[in-house]
């Protein structure tokens, strides 16, 4: 990447302002065409929202970008539509012990909208803080049910893959333990045995740093600072990891971008969370300045792989090991090429990524950490600059997605090869809009002195 340090948050707020007038087009115009009666929305195939899946991991997030854009635009029939679609539809995914994906479905609608309550910008109503407050306790507990030990005693949050598989994604996901805990939540067990919330999540977010991400330290052949990998995969019997692992990238020896980028937005947001918890907490899970240091070695090793490795303008393609990329020759000195014949872009993993390096550039800066801290955030800001503009932006009224050339399984073959092209473009991802829409918030917020945008803001201070 070639970062561009003229750019500032005031100078993207155009391109900002622009993406919420399309934003409020696309979800109505998703409201409007698509049919709910065939499940969640995944990604689009010709410009129209389609549900593609092994879960319904992505319906909060078709329901959180309601909520976003009221946030943004004080448009009151968004909240209208979050609030209604939130009741009618989200309730399943509150107690839905079958996935890893609980901080995506319930913080993004019940999270939010909670957040919004709590700033003033929704009016108090005691019975409505106690629907979402419930919604968001069960999600963390049930989300923690979901554990496998490992050999040193602590554990992960396994994926729908089964007991063995721990996925980078999860790092994200795992606010929702956070969230619960500061509600005064636990999860509770056989002989009514109360397990930490906290605990869970940090030794997720611990066993997902030493695990996913890999440091330049000899662990394999393939061990660059920064690399992940998709899937861990352990030995349930005895607890030890046994190999890397991918389900959408190439293989587990290379690294699927948007793991990559789950993995700096994830870091970044748990370095944020740390000031929120007390010494006392967090001295028999390793004390304050450990974790802090695992954390922010995992969140700068990522943050550095992405900078290395992505296109000059900061869009990522799909995977840095792809097999036809070489043909492409060095893509990082020259701007991406959504439609290229040889390997896709993934503009979802941009949205996700350029978050990652805001909250890290903001941490460090915050920490007097300036030149690495402006390095991140400048990162960030180019990212965002290609992403909220053409080719990536959507300005085709018919088409339903919000941001153009995302993609979501290429191993698998899902995604739509629009004809007279060779490789997946033109097409839209529920998470990509989300996370685009997110990110915009979160400048957004900055330049307009409002609330810092976290998902702490759920938790009433």
């Amino acid at each position: 990447m070639e970062i561009r340090n003229d750019l500032t948050t005031a100078s993207l707020q155009p391109k900002i302002d622009r993406l919420w007038q399309l934003s409020a087009e696309k979800i109505n115009l998703i409201s409007k065409e698509y049919d709910t009666a065939k499940g969640s929305p995944v990604f689009t195939v010709n410009g129209k929202y389609t549900t593609r899946g092994w879960t319904e991991w992505t319906q909060g997030f078709q329901y959180g970008a309601e909520v976003l854009q009221f946030d943004a635009t004080g448009d009151e029939s968004f909240l209208t539509k979050a609030k209604k679609n939130t009741v009618d539809y989200m309730s399943s995914h509150v107690d839905h012990f079958g996935v890893h994906d609980h901080g995506f479905n319930n913080v993004s609608t019940y999270g939010n909208l909670l957040r919004l309550m709590n700033e003033g910008r929704i009016d108090e109503n005691k019975w409505e803080r106690d629907f979402y407050e419930l919604a968001l306790k069960i999600s963390g507990s049930v989300q923690a049910k979901r554990w496998t030990k490992t050999k040193d005693g602590q554990g992960y949050i396994h994926s729908f893959n089964g007991p063995h598989s721990l996925f980078v994604d999860t790092i994200r996901s795992v606010r929702a333990l956070m969230v619960s805990h500061l509600m005064g939540h636990g999860l509770m067990g056989e002989n009514d045995v109360k397990t930490s919330l906290l605990e869970r999540g940090t030794y997720h977010s611990l066993a997902t740093a030493k695990y996913s991400v890999f440091y330049g330290e000899g662990r394999d052949s393939y061990d660059l600072w920064g690399r992940t990998a998709h899937e861990s995969v352990f030995n349930t019997n005895d607890g030890n990891f046994r190999c890397p692992n991918s389900q959408q990238g190439f293989s587990g020896f290379t690294t699927w971008t948007r793991g990559l980028a789950w993995a700096m937005a994830g870091f970044a947001e748990q370095l944020e969370t740390l000031p929120s918890f007390s010494d006392d907490e967090l001295a028999p899970l390793g004390g304050r300045e450990t974790i802090e240091n695992i954390y922010l070695k995992a969140a700068k090793a990522t943050c550095d792989f992405y900078i290395a490795n992505t296109a000059a303008d900061g869009i990522p393609y799909w995977d840095t090991g792809a097999p036809e990329l070489y043909k492409l020759g060095d893509y990082t000195t020259r701007t991406s090429d959504p439609y290229n014949d040889f390997e896709p872009i993934d503009s979802s993993a941009a949205a996700i990524g350029a978050q990652g390096l805001l909250r890290l550039g903001k941490y460090l800066n915050e920490k007097n950490q300036i030149e690495q801290g402006n390095r991140y955030w400048q990162a960030g800001l180019t990212t965002l600059n290609t992403l909220f503009d053409e080719p990536y932006l959507s300005a085709d009224p018919a088409h339903q997605g919000l941001i153009l050339h995302s993609v979501y399984h290429r191993p698998n073959g899902w995604d739509n090869i629009a004809a007279g092209q060779k490789v997946p473009n033109g097409e839209s991802s529920m998470w990509g809009d989300y996370h685009a829409r997110e990110v915009a918030l979160y400048v957004h917020r900055i330049n307009k002195d409002l609330p810092y945008y976290t998902y702490l803001g759920a938790v009433k201070k």
